[in-house]
């Protein structure tokens, strides 16, 4: 029987862990500590970040990794972005030529603009292409382990690999796709952080839906520009993980970046925000990522930078908003990206 082990217990770790228990596939939840494993243990469910939501019988909480990844077939990486360099490092030593990654993390190295995948493939330069996997889409972990319809996209370049990561976790209400775009899949899941801030600004300072549906419609146009500079699809972009995550993201109060954007449009300052906050917002890292990204690939990224200087620069959310409206209007979808 196939094993999975989930090193993460966030809420989107936690509920990819409880998906897979609840069609009894053994499934190893790798906690931080070994006092975090007991209390998940002797809980039986994940208290603090998905409160009410009992673990099946055939997950079993641990902070050994030994034992965790002891018989992995499947490794889900759910960690926070800038935690993964180090939770890959401390697994490398307990790593089987044949394990499969999967990736569910959205978004960007802090300090080098590196996408997860990337990452891992530093650290652990043995891990094929083909066995390595990303999970995207418009997932609020809370819907999904309600069991609420929901979507995603699994991306792999070995389509085989794609197909058996799809099989384990397609469910009646979890429905899950396929693609060959990596790359795409992880930007778009990654980058449509920063457009989600700027959606919750927009509705911290009240302006509306004409508003916010053009700031969605034009952050998916920079959004591709730097996906497709850095090798992706266009079409991806516009698909589950772009588009798609991007909606869900912008409009659910159950997103953490729509509600830091909507907190600082409100007036409240950043580091205030992200301290009252169980959870990790990773859009607010993921802007600067993108921007460093951007200045690469000479992309201009005005709604990301506009939302960069608010958060980091103290620029009044309303005069931001009056420096992209008068920006000089263009084409909508220029030719190369059409």
């Amino acid at each position: 029987m196939t094993q999975v082990t989930v090193v993460g217990t966030t809420s989107w770790g936690t509920t990819l862990g409880i998906l897979l228990a609840r069609r009894g596939v053994p499934v190893t939840l790798l906690a931080r500590t070994a006092g975090e494993a007991d209390a998940l243990a002797r809980d039986g469910e994940n208290r603090r970040l998905l409160p009410g939501v009992a673990f099946p019988h055939a997950l079993l909480p641990s902070a050994d990794v030994d034992i965790a990844l002891d018989g992995a077939d499947l490794v889900v990486l759910a960690t926070p972005a800038q935690r993964l360099r180090e939770n890959v490092s401390n697994l490398k030593p307990h790593v089987r030529p044949e394990t499969v990654f999967l990736s569910a993390i959205k978004g960007l190295e802090r300090d080098t603009g590196l996408p997860m995948t990337q990452v891992l493939r530093a650290e652990l330069p043995e891990a094929a292409d083909g066995r390595v996997c990303v999970l995207s889409g418009p997932n609020l972990s809370q819907e999904v382990v309600e069991d609420k319809p929901s979507s995603a996209v699994i991306a792999c370049s070995d389509a085989s690999v794609a197909g058996w990561v799809q099989e384990l976790y397609n469910t009646p209400t979890f429905r899950v796709y396929t693609s060959d775009d990596v790359i795409g899949v992880e930007l778009g899941g990654a980058l449509k952080n920063a457009i989600t801030i700027a959606a919750g600004i927009s509705d911290g300072l009240g302006y509306g839906a004409n508003a916010k549906a053009a700031l969605i419609t034009r952050g998916l146009a920079e959004v591709t520009r730097l996906g497709v500079a850095c090798g992706a699809k266009p079409l991806t972009l516009s698909g589950l993980s772009g588009l798609g995550d991007m909606a869900a993201s912008s409009f659910s109060d159950l997103s953490r970046n729509r509600y830091v954007g909507e907190q600082v449009g409100q007036g409240r300052p950043l580091t205030e925000v992200l301290g009252g906050m169980v959870h990790v917002a990773e859009g607010v890292d993921t802007i600067r990522a993108a921007l460093h990204l951007a200045e690469r690939y000479g992309i201009e990224m005005p709604i990301t930078e506009m939302t960069s200087r608010i958060l980091f620069e103290g620029v009044d959310p309303r005069e931001a908003t009056v420096r992209l409206l008068n920006r000089t209007p263009g084409q909508e979808w220029p030719s190369a990206l059409a």
